[in-house]
């Protein structure tokens, strides 16, 4: 709903001798008469439009109880509060989320408001419902279930007159309004774009708190322009085990034009005209581009599916696909879940389970081992991806903290600005914006436990020498506070970057260095590993524990000779999408594989073809004379058959992709878009790869 501000404020001369107290007038639409029909609601309930504001909240128990409630649905609105607060934070306003009843959770204000706001009781705690503050944003959206704004004198408690609010209800899959998002500021500031913005967060919130839902389950995702599946706009339904459909949120109830109680009943036969086995069939390929299908009266959509973990590793693609929970995959973002906030993770892996047969990887093992429990601070090194978060959960399991708090934060993923706040905590009251009662930080969290902080490199340095002093001292004092609390932690640092360099340009300080690096051990990258097989079997163990995957031997070949830039990240999200393209059969072969990924991945298994082909040829001697080259599309892969090379060329993997190119372009009588479809790469591949020979 948009609207402008311009019409919200209207004139009271012109209006009907009924509404004159109000200051509305009934001619100005819709609006304006949802606006008349709650002020009517409030004098119904004895409401004074001059009574002084209302400052009555819970009590601490209660709110704890109500926070404690509403935590899932906290938890999926942070970030998009945060979001929200940077696209608003100019012009002077206060962010609030409130629960189904209109009781205020979390406010996020700029500190030009916070006067304002304490003045009329916009606060944690307090209740916004209309029968207790009047017609407001929040307590009508509440009323309508609607997204509304509520201008000036709109308001019907005369205190509230100075606010302009903009409110949209947060609703759950079968419908039931769970919170409101609202954006309350000065009228004479408010923004005309801020309903729009708040609409957008509401249902982006929505999406969060479905997804989260129905995270065990198979969900579809829509919309009738492609490019807007992903965003808040998306339609998603969520399906049972039996194909049945579990839930559908707002927005794809509004694509479809349908209710949440028609869509279960009638099902998915009734909207697309196919059962949920043969949807299924039709969505397998449209797993990375929306397919297009049509309603059953003729609308088009663009449609795809998604895949938890869970549900993958159980075999989504049947109907018939259980819930069995997986363990996590061995990289280490599959540690955290997607909307999680930095803090207590568990572990995949035991210390002893991170060695696979690599030399190297079993030497960092057996280093970490004898430093455990000896106060030793550890650190870790290596390029991102390399599972440096993953060790240090294995060092944490392996000690005597295990039953202690495990509490990671990446230093370089929060802004410079929270950073000292999230490590150290505050008071309440220790700066603008700062949440009631203050909060602990991480440090304080991991008291007894493990904190690891992960990119140390990135850490301001003026946040440095306060690290340094609370390591020495084992003592923090809070933003705000004075008394220092007595911590007892275990430090894992890591970082991908060279901390000597950043100590010789200014960057990283000396002494900090040293105090964190009582032992410094350095992970390989997957490139230099030797246990690639025996980690994609775990991997896919892990992906798919109710059936055998196994990688077709070439294949496994190709991998070990590919590069992999994103490491474990890389290899743990390639054998993900390969599980589940190989849906229907127990081996992993290259047409399993992400179409961008095989385009990095096509010369390399053109190389072991042809190596295979070589030792074929060399093992038979039917013949003397070389059969002539010819280019005949064959095997699962598509990969050209032709003669054996050299040995010497087939060493040189630039040799072999440049003859392979050349042989395909004279075979194709130089049609480069033929020979790119024949060796399944792109075109600009073929023109980078010769030019660069040139």
């Amino acid at each position: 709903m948009t609207a402008s501000f311009e019409n919200a404020t209207l004139d009271a001369s012109s209006t009907p001798v009924a509404y004159t107290e109000y200051g509305l007038d009934a001619r100005l639409g819709s609006h304006n008469q949802l606006i008349l029909e709650s002020h009517d609601r409030c004098k119904f309930l004895g409401l004074k439009s001059l009574e002084p504001c209302d400052f009555s909240a819970q009590i601490l128990a209660d709110f704890r109880i109500t926070l404690e409630r509403n935590a899932r649905l906290i938890a999926q609105a942070t970030s998009v509060v945060e979001m929200l607060g940077k696209r608003v934070g100019d012009f002077g306003s206060m962010i609030v989320l409130t629960d189904g009843t209109g009781t205020i959770l979390r406010t996020r204000c700029q500190s030009t408001f916070i006067e304002h706001a304490e003045r009329v009781a916009l606060r944690p705690g307090v209740t916004w419902a209309e029968s207790s503050k009047g017609t407001n944003a929040v307590g009508t959206a509440l009323i309508l279930e609607t997204d509304i704004f509520v201008h000036g004198d709109e308001h019907f408690i005369q205190s509230n007159h100075f606010l302009s609010c903009a409110a949209s209800p947060i609703m759950d899959h079968s419908g039931n309004v769970i919170g409101v998002l609202d954006v309350s500021g000065d009228r004479r500031s408010f923004h005309p774009h801020t309903m729009m913005l708040v609409e957008m967060c509401a249902r982006t919130i929505e999406n969060h708190w479905f997804r989260d839902k129905f995270r065990q389950s198979l969900q579809m995702h829509f919309h009738t322009q492609s490019d807007l599946i992903g965003t808040a706009e998306e339609g998603i339904i969520a399906f049972g085990e039996d194909g049945k459909i579990l839930g559908t949120n707002r927005a794809g109830l509004k694509i479809l034009e349908i209710s949440a109680s028609a869509l279960r009943i009638q099902g998915l036969r009734m909207l697309f005209g196919l059962g949920f086995g043969e949807l299924m069939d039709k969505l397998r390929l449209a797993m990375f581009t929306p397919l297009k299908m049509y309603q059953s009266n003729g609308k088009e959509l663009f449609v795809r599916v998604s895949w938890n973990e869970a549900a993958m590793s159980a075999n989504t693609l049947n109907p018939q696909f259980s819930h069995s929970r997986s363990s996590p995959a061995l990289s280490a973002p599959a540690l955290t879940q997607q909307n999680a906030t930095p803090g207590v993770r568990k572990a995949a892996y035991q210390l002893d389970e991170l060695d696979f047969g690599d030399a190297h990887v079993r030497s960092v093992t057996q280093k970490v081992r004898h430093v455990i429990d000896k106060d030793i601070s550890i650190l870790i090194l290596g390029e991102t991806g390399t599972g440096k978060e993953l060790l240090a959960n294995a060092i944490h399991q392996f000690s005597q903290r295990r039953e202690r708090p495990f509490v990671a934060i990446n230093c370089a993923s929060i802004p410079e600005q929270l950073i000292e706040s999230e490590l150290f905590g505050y008071e309440e009251g220790a700066f603008t914006g700062a949440k009631r009662k203050g909060a602990a930080g991480k440090l304080l969290q991991a008291n007894g436990g493990t904190l690891f902080l992960d990119e140390i490199g990135d850490m301001p340095l003026s946040l440095q020498a306060r690290l340094l002093r609370v390591l020495q001292e084992r003592k923090v004092v809070p933003l705000g506070g004075h008394r220092p609390m007595d911590i007892d932690i275990n430090l894992i640092c890591a970082t991908h970057r060279n901390l000597r360099e950043l100590i010789d340009q200014r960057g990283f300080r000396d002494d900090l260095y040293y105090r964190i690096n009582g032992i410094s051990v350095r992970l390989p990258r997957l490139r230099e590993r030797t246990d690639l097989a025996p980690l994609c079997q775990r991997i896919l163990r892990e992906l798919a524990p109710h059936r055998t995957l196994s990688i077709q031997p070439t294949l496994m070949e190709a991998f070990q000779r590919y590069s992999w830039p994103g490491n474990l990240r890389q290899l743990n999200n390639v054998l993900k999408t390969a599980a589940i393209m190989a849906s229907d059969t127990h081996e992993i072969t290259a047409e399993h594989l992400a179409d961008d990924f095989l385009e990095e991945l096509s010369m390399l298994i053109t190389e072991v073809s042809l190596k295979f082909d070589a030792a074929s040829s060399a093992s038979s001697s039917q013949s003397t004379e070389s059969p002539p080259a010819t280019f005949e599309l064959s095997g699962r892969w598509g990969v050209p058959s032709m003669p054996a090379l050299s040995p010497s060329t087939m060493d040189n993997m630039e040799q072999v992709e440049i003859a392979t190119i050349r042989r395909a372009l004279e075979a194709c009588a130089g049609n480069v878009s033929t020979a790119a479809k024949m060796l399944n790469i792109s075109r600009n591949t073929i023109y980078r790869k010769l030019n660069k020979k040139e």
